[in-house]
């Protein structure tokens, strides 16, 4: 099923269920803000800096909800994070969010900078900037959602790796980045272990490359050239993948490596 354009609300799991995207204004995050929207969930999405997105989104997500016969009860806000880019704290930024947004049923966090540098030029101001961002601000997030889902013992969490972060590996060039996201898989082992036999999950996915509103197309290139001709794949292919884990009854604590067998 399309996650938009085809608006039959699939009235499943999570009908009327509050979801909360971080980072859903774009790219993967706006995807799967859709998707869930067309499966019936109310949804709130954060963005950083543009507001015409944001309400471009949102508008999209409205149409969504009229178009399944449900009165839109969407919302979304501007929430810039990142200390060193003038932003929010990590704690500053998930208060903020929570505070507007109470606790969601369903929560995904797709936002997390990115930044390439060697391990030797890498500043202790990337350090912090990347680590607080994809590790710290999450993980925040997580604590802050899970207490709320426990009490109403049903909750979905569902995080977003980097590229091949499935599993502890060295990077050349990501190394500060490599390691945060990497990290982030064991946030989720022990969230998952933390509702085992609960009706609540905490699952990551690690996306290949994906082309994004974002992407920087030499970028792109780069990649195929590296990677022998490596499949880059759409934001609706790894959001349908995130509907599906999202979806799943049994999945608790999968870091799933959503790349097409990417080798690099």
């Amino acid at each position: 099923m399309a996650l938009s354009g085809d608006h039959n609300n699939e009235k499943g799991i999570f009908a009327g269920k509050r979801a909360l995207v971080v980072g859903g204004s774009g790219g993967i995050g706006r995807a799967v803000a859709l998707g869930l929207a067309v499966r019936g969930s109310d949804v709130t999405i954060t963005g950083g800096n543009s507001k015409g997105r944001l309400e471009q989104t949102l508008a999209e997500l409205n149409d969504v909800s009229s178009s399944g016969g449900r009165e839109p009860k969407n919302s979304g806000f501007l929430c810039k994070i990142g200390m060193s880019d003038r932003g929010l704290s990590p704690q500053e930024a998930a208060d903020c969010i929570i505070k507007q947004t109470g606790s969601p049923d369903i929560l995904v966090v797709s936002w997390g900078p990115f930044k390439k540098s060697t391990l030797k030029d890498t500043s202790p101001e990337d350090w912090h900037f990347l680590v607080e961002n994809n590790l710290i601000f999450p993980g925040i997030m997580v604590s802050l959602a899970l207490s709320d889902m426990m009490g109403k013992k049903w909750g979905r969490i569902l995080l977003f790796g980097g590229t091949k972060t499935a599993e502890i590996r060295g990077f050349l060039d990501t190394a500060a980045y490599g390691a945060a996201k990497t990290a982030l898989g064991s946030l989720v082992k022990s969230a998952a272990k933390s509702v085992q036999n609960t009706e609540i999950s905490c699952n990551m996915i690690c996306p290949g490359i994906t082309a994004t509103e974002y992407s920087d197309p030499a970028e792109l290139d780069y990649y195929r050239e590296k990677c022998s001709g490596v499949k880059v794949l759409t934001v609706q292919e790894i959001a349908e993948c995130a509907m599906a884990v999202l979806e799943s009854p049994v999945l608790n604590g999968a870091i799933i490596p959503a790349d097409s067998g990417l080798w690099v």
